[in-house]
């Protein structure tokens, strides 16, 4: 495909970089900003549309409207607010952070797993289950309000060392200081932190902690070993007396660039099993991306049972599930075809996998047969993971005209 250049513009932003950002918005969904645009709205004049992203981006001139702020509600109570931008603001900082990505990918640490390509929580629960094993004690991080406390000016910085494009610079320090607005319609403006659920922002918050957290790990304490997701992080020790010590050096750290360790959340764990000693430790247990780790009941290879230090989905995650599941009413769709039901529950699934897919899953087929008066072949066929009949929302003739008309325009 042709890359059309910027040609007579201050910056060179091609309008295939813009096109395929707006591919990835479309595949990713998600609701209408504070202008009431959705993705079908935007479709309606998409060419016209795209080319006021690129010309205003290319320009200079492209200022972000503000961002809808949404607040969901928190297992353990209170509020989590999220940011929605407008379709085409997510267009343009999908492309911002398509550019910060192939620059800063090669160089963040093995340790760090949160929204990178071939990269999962669940890769993470693995790689912390292994590392229990081998070292007794764990630092289980939580870092109070990470995404509404994160230093623009540190921000900034590390973009600036990371890239020599003067234009990503540019509007990501418009985007950190879009304002807010508040379910009321009054706006708030924005001097510290980033808002989740913008297109930008996990690479920002990645390179934030990179700097922060990964790298100063690396230098100070190269042999310690820790996967971080996001802001969550679990550090493991071989030792109580170095678990506190890397507690207190961390939050030190954390108070230099602006952040605080949750004095509740972050706690010092003994990973206990049948083999170790059995020492008094307040906490014996954790939970990291939905899976508490504990000691389980385990079979080893010869089938006899043993006590062992294993993950399994937390119960507060397991509540969620059941609640989603049952919200979906299946007892009340008896006249439904496998293949309707299919194309009904599918796209759910796999909206839900890309996190977490196996926990999702597992506790999907657990919860089914709890709904009430469950149409009898939905507890026989028991797999919804096998159920293709018609899943797929677009033909391959419509997918063949969408790609036509995104590369018609560049």
């Amino acid at each position: 495909m042709k890359q059309s250049k910027s040609l007579g513009k201050p910056f060179e932003i091609s309008k295939w970089a813009v096109a395929e950002a707006y591919r990835r918005v479309k595949a990713n969904k998600g609701a209408a900003g504070v202008d009431g645009l959705s993705i079908e709205g935007f479709e309606s004049d998409l060419k016209g549309n795209l080319y006021k992203v690129w010309n205003r981006m290319s320009s200079g001139t492209y200022f972000p409207p503000p961002v809808r702020a949404v607040e969901i509600p928190e297992a353990g109570g209170g509020v989590r607010v999220l940011g929605v931008p407008t379709i085409a603001d997510r267009v343009a900082q999908t492309v911002v952070a398509m550019e910060l990505e192939k620059r800063v990918e090669p160089i963040f640490h093995p340790g760090s797993y949160g929204y990178r390509p071939k990269r999962s929580a669940l890769d993470a629960v693995a790689s912390c289950r292994q590392r229990c094993f081998k070292k007794d004690w764990v630092v289980d991080l939580d870092i109070r309000k990470f995404f509404d406390t994160v230093d623009h000016e540190l921000m900034v910085k590390a973009v600036r060392a990371n890239t020599d494009q003067d234009w990503v610079v540019l509007y990501v320090r418009r985007w950190l200081s879009a304002p807010l607005q508040l379910p009321d319609g009054t706006q708030e403006v924005r001097h510290r932190g980033t808002p989740q659920g913008s297109a930008v922002s996990p690479i920002l918050a990645n390179l934030f902690m990179h700097y922060a957290f990964d790298m100063w790990m690396a230098r100070k304490f190269s042999d310690v070993d820790f996967e971080r997701y996001a802001d969550d992080a679990v550090i493991h020790c071989v030792s109580e007396r170095q678990a506190l010590m890397l507690k207190a050096a961390i939050g030190e750290r954390f108070a230099a660039v602006g952040l605080e360790l949750h004095p509740d959340k972050t706690k010092i764990v003994y990973c206990r099993d049948e083999n170790k000693r059995t020492l008094d430790s307040e906490h014996t247990s954790f939970t990291f991306l939905g899976y508490e780790f504990r000691m389980r009941s385990a079979r080893n290879k010869f089938g006899e049972l043993f006590t062992s230090f294993l993950p399994a989905i937390s119960r507060d995650a397991e509540k969620r599930i059941n609640r989603e599941v049952r919200s979906w009413g299946l007892h009340r769709h008896t006249d439904w075809t496998l293949g309707r039901i299919a194309r009904w529950i599918n796209p759910m699934l796999r909206d839900a996998e890309n996190d977490d897919q196996r926990t999702l899953k597992a506790t999907t087929f657990k919860a089914i047969p709890r709904c009430r008066s469950s149409p009898p072949f939905v507890g026989r066929q028991g797999r919804f993971s096998s159920l293709r009949c018609g899943d797929s929302t677009l033909t391959p003739s419509s997918r063949r005209q969408e790609a036509a008309r995104i590369e018609e325009w560049t």
